[in-house]
């Protein structure tokens, strides 16, 4: 099967209501991309335009160098997972896997082979002859996986397939998923997913989503590292994002000045959001030394987060091995170091 998946000028509208607005996006063959947005975001649109579930008002899907716009879904060459599994509670798991091959009227004799095949690669070998009832919820996770694989796509598209999982069942899932794309090195994967870890972990670039558009699109290093847009920082992973000026000087934070890297898209003379990881700021005298009153401090095992008063900015910080918990109410000193701020063009975060 062709591999690979663009989106052009992808337009999705509902009775007026645009749900997914001229997205442009490019999955390379064998690459994963996570969709990643809050609810209402479009993502969930997306990968269904793909999948043939929903037709775009505007605009072209292409699988590989196929137009498959107006393929109904059986024709694509795709496998899809979903978050609720969706077997069929009255065939074993060998029958489930098989389905879609039957469907696709593979030559018979190549059945029990390509089940076996995709049980074995998910780790499922064991319970061919199970009922779903008589397994976990993330052994039916791993059959509809398998049944997917099974007829052996060229794009795979996963929609929140984790979410249904505890957090023990999930990490190991996403261990297991990042095995099989090891496995398949020339399947592409459409992931969507709300959690920021998942995306972080799997994916090969995270396309932010907000508003029915794409917002953002980068490896997880860059999107993490170095945001472009609030709302990217705000989305992929905590962050501070603090108010400061710009001016030939340097960056001041209500009068405070921070020694900041200026980018050549942040103009001197105007405000502009910093952002700075929680887990980069620090406690005690330092560079860019920020001093205000606790807030408030919770305990989070193998760190503690404080988020301190500063200038009336709350400013989080996750301290690791914090022997002496300061009090509500403590006049504390905060610090980063210059290379661990980046600095965000006002007006950007928004669009």
């Amino acid at each position: 099967m062709s591999s690979g998946i663009r989106f052009d000028g992808v337009t999705v509208a509902y009775g007026g209501n645009v749900v997914l607005d001229s997205l442009d996006l490019t999955v390379e063959p064998g690459e994963v991309m996570a969709l990643l947005g809050p609810s209402g975001s479009g993502k969930t649109t997306a990968l269904r335009a793909v999948a043939g579930f929903v037709t775009p008002a505007s605009g072209r899907v292409l699988i590989g160098d196929r137009d498959v716009t107006g393929l109904p879904p059986h024709k694509r060459g795709i496998g899809m997972v979903v978050q609720q599994y969706a077997l069929f509670p009255h065939l074993r798991v060998a029958d489930n896997v098989a389905f879609g091959l039957r469907a696709q009227k593979a030559p018979k004799a190549e059945i029990p082979g390509r089940v076996a095949e995709a049980l074995e690669m998910t780790g499922m070998a064991a319970y061919a002859k199970r009922y779903p009832r008589e397994l976990s919820g993330g052994q039916q996770q791993r059959v509809a996986i398998a049944r997917a694989l099974a007829i052996r796509p060229g794009v795979l598209l996963l929609d929140e397939p984790l979410s249904a999982l505890d957090a023990q069942l999930r990490s190991g899932m996403l261990a297991e998923l990042a095995r099989l794309h090891r496995e398949l090195p020339d399947v592409s994967i459409l992931y969507v997913t709300h959690d920021q870890v998942e995306a972080l972990t799997l994916a090969d670039r995270i396309a932010v989503m907000d508003k029915a558009r794409l917002r953002d699109c980068g490896t997880p290093q860059e999107l993490y590292r170095r945001p472009r847009t609030e709302f990217t920082a705000s989305f992929v992973g905590n962050a501070n994002l603090l108010p400061v000026k710009v001016s030939p000087a340097g960056v001041s934070l209500d009068g405070t000045e921070l020694d900041v890297p200026v980018s050549d898209g942040v103009a001197a003379g105007a405000a502009a959001t910093l952002c700075v990881r929680p887990h980069l700021v620090g406690l005690g005298e330092g560079p860019n030394a920020l001093r205000g009153t606790v807030a408030e401090v919770q305990w989070r095992g193998a760190t503690h987060r404080l988020y301190v008063d500063v200038a009336g900015h709350r400013v989080m910080a996750d301290v690791r091995e914090l022997r002496e918990t300061p009090a509500l109410g403590d006049a504390v000193t905060l610090h980063f170091a210059p290379e661990d701020g980046v600095l965000l063009g006002a007006g950007v975060g928004g669009e």
